[in-house]
């Protein structure tokens, strides 16, 4: 089983440090954002980047608030167990 899980993160970490750059734009939106940066117009570039960037923390943001109300609920639950048990005794 530790095994499994071993490769697996081995093939996740080969992937990910292996990955090739890629243009994330259209073509239309490229011309269009060199075009306003050339001409001194660096609003759209920004607000461009800046919905990039939102739309990368997003997720994470949510996959954390999700651990960490799991962990809260967790330890919560423990406590209360072990609360349980030592006044059975």
């Amino acid at each position: 089983m530790k095994a499994a899980v071993g490769k697996f993160l081995v093939i996740c970490l080969a992937i990910l440090f292996s990955s090739v750059g890629a243009s994330a734009q259209c073509a239309m939106c490229r011309a269009s954002l060199e075009n306003n940066v050339s001409n001194g117009n660096i609003g759209i570039a920004a607000g461009i980047n800046f919905g990039i960037m939102y739309l990368f923390v997003a997720p994470y943001v949510v996959i954390g608030l999700i651990a960490f109300f799991w962990y809260r609920t967790s330890r919560k639950n423990s406590q209360n167990e072990h609360l349980k048990r030592s006044v059975a005794r």
